[in-house]
């Protein structure tokens, strides 16, 4: 997988540029219903490595799933990008924040327990 720096709205491919935006919505009231909130998001990786690898292909999984209504999510490789990391004070990868909508949340690891991002995401 060759690493990149943004990944917008469904997955084509290792790199996208597809967005998805509309007007935000109630969230959703069931992890069985997809939300129509857009949700943005910033993925953390450290390259090709397998945790990082795994987090990307959890999170559009559950993107494709859950967000059908749209999100925006950027994907920094720290290796590419280490200011970028340093400025925005992440020491662990993989790391997923979530920016909007409020409240915000942290998230680290690869993304398999599945129930704890939903419920981090809100999407839960």
């Amino acid at each position: 997988m060759t690493p990149h720096s943004r990944l917008r709205g469904k997955k084509q491919g290792a790199q996208h540029e597809a967005a998805h935006a509309g007007p935000p919505a109630a969230p959703a009231t069931s992890a069985d219903t997809p939300s129509t909130t857009v949700v943005t998001m910033r993925l953390y990786i450290a390259g090709g490595g397998p945790n990082s690898v795994q987090a990307v292909a959890n999170l559009l999984a559950i993107c494709h799933e859950h967000l059908t209504g749209g999100h925006q999510l950027e994907i920094i490789d720290i290796l590419e990008h280490p200011l970028r990391a340093m400025t925005d004070g992440v020491l662990v990868t993989p790391s997923l924040s979530k920016l909007s909508p409020l409240p915000m949340a942290q998230i680290l690891g690869n993304l398999n327990d599945r129930p704890k991002v939903l419920l981090a995401l809100g999407l839960a």
